[in-house]
């Protein structure tokens, strides 16, 4: 099993509805988001990914975010824009973003 991670960076503002304490009132962080890559073998060119590949597709996710009120964009002005739904959004569209570059490749 191999394993690659790369970490990327962003601003953004949120608000969390419904929450009892201060988180409910708009603020920002500055985000840490770390994606980690797993293959059972490695490609032609011995890596599990090609980190250009992997920056340019993790970029195509996270720059819409950045310097935005997360909780105006999809899929957060449906859900609460939780440390966890993010990183569950960001996971998904990276891994199918991935899945579908391996199909071209």
């Amino acid at each position: 099993m191999w394993t690659i991670f790369k970490d990327f960076d962003f601003a953004a503002a949120h608000f969390i509805p419904e929450h009892p304490g201060k988180c409910r009132n708009l603020h920002g962080h500055n985000y840490r988001v770390r994606v980690h890559v797993t293959a059972s073998r490695l490609d032609r060119l011995d890596m599990v990914v090609d980190f250009a590949l992997l920056k340019r597709l993790t970029r195509d996710v996270v720059d819409r975010f950045d310097h935005r009120l997360l909780n105006e964009l999809e899929p957060f002005d449906q859900i609460a824009p939780t440390a966890e739904r993010i990183a569950e959004h960001i996971a998904v569209e990276v891994g199918r973003r991935l899945h579908e570059a391996e199909e071209i490749d």
